[in-house]
């Protein structure tokens, strides 16, 4: 059996040695080198490159956002970014993820050690999904020359509200930042009303609907409880809460709660597919791109069966085909396509 071959940086030792005790109890998993940041660590890649790397973002003498940039650019390779569980950390990992970056794992300022512990099927989950992926889907977007026109935002609807015509939602995890990015740089700012979870930890979801509403035509906020549903703008379920679409007396609005984990995530993909094939019926464009695992594969199942339009993202444009190919699997997809046409697809059919 071929090992993974890891890489940390990171210039906490404590973090070093609990991922290394992590790392080594993996059959199919092994950790090249350590380094305390990205200098020591580039010495030690030329000798031998790893298939993944995990690293910190905040380090001395090169930060590891830096670094990331540096290797997408001469040789990308997955990477797993271990991130504060901060706003600075969450604004700066938006950035990683713009940049290329696999995944985010959070750590707390306290307490490292026992929440690494705690956490250690996670980051060996995305260690393996990382080794996994199409890397070369990653690159091609964070190379991807962005039209002029797509940085002209606009950050006013057209009105205090304005019912929904079909409303559009979109689920995605691993690979799904710079995903959602494309396709809603290529909105306008009149676009079909969109309802989008994507699997981000708490306080993250912020940071990111604050950096694609600076660069995107509609306006995109993260959901708060209450929030109207209308064209010209996306809501983002917050981290840490389920979103679920709700008829209320002149159109629809979000529900924003607090909840258990499904499918091991919340927000839950299912949960707002699932709300909106109640609510809407035929009324609606259901849209599952790349992720890990299985979210929204059933919700879209109940979307599909209730009359509306479902498309998975294809294998080919995934950076993890994971959660489209359950959807497929269970026939809750109308059809596939890759990422490049579904901005154009919303459009045409919403």
């Amino acid at each position: 059996m071929k090992r993974i071959r890891v890489g940390l940086v990171d210039d906490s030792a404590i973090v070093r040695q609990v991922v290394a005790e992590l790392l080594s109890r993996a059959a199919d998993v092994e950790l090249i080198f350590t380094a305390a940041d990205p200098i020591f660590a580039m010495g030690k890649m030329q000798d031998q490159w790893p298939d993944v790397l995990v690293l910190d973002i905040e380090m001395p003498r090169m930060d590891g956002l830096t670094f990331l940039r540096k290797i997408m650019a001469e040789r990308p390779t997955p990477v797993v970014i271990c991130s504060s569980l901060t706003a600075h950390g969450a604004r700066v990992t938006m950035d990683a993820l713009a940049a290329g970056a696999f995944a985010i794992i959070t750590k707390p300022k306290l307490g490292v050690r026992e929440f690494l512990q705690d956490a250690s099927s996670e980051l060996l989950g995305a260690v393996r999904a990382a080794a996994a992926a199409n890397i070369a889907c990653l690159h091609r977007e964070i190379a991807r020359p962005v039209a002029p026109a797509a940085a002209a935002p606009r950050k006013v609807l057209t009105a205090p509200y304005k019912p929904a015509g079909k409303i559009v939602a979109i689920g995605t995890s691993t690979g799904g930042t710079l995903a959602l990015e494309r396709i809603l740089r290529e909105m306008p700012a009149e676009c079909p009303a969109l309802l989008i979870v994507q699997h981000m930890p708490e306080k993250f979801t912020a940071a990111f609907a604050e950096r694609l509403d600076s660069i995107c035509a509609p306006q995109i906020r993260e959901a708060q409880d209450g929030d109207r549903v209308q064209p010209g703008l996306a809501l983002i379920a917050p981290g840490a809460r389920h979103m679920q679409l709700i008829r209320v007396a002149s159109g629809y609005a979000v529900s924003v709660a607090d909840g258990p984990p499904v499918n091991r995530h919340k927000p839950s993909v299912d949960v707002l597919f699932r709300s909106v094939a109640r609510e809407l019926s035929a009324n609606a464009l259901g849209i599952i791109m790349t992720g890990m695992g299985d979210d929204g594969a059933r919700g879209l199942r109940e979307m599909f069966d209730a009359g509306a339009h479902t498309i998975a993202q294809d294998e080919a444009s995934c950076v993890v085909y994971g959660m489209p190919k359950e959807a497929v699997r269970l026939g809750g997809v109308a059809e596939q396509i890759p990422l490049d046409q579904i901005a154009s697809r919303i459009l045409e059919l919403a």
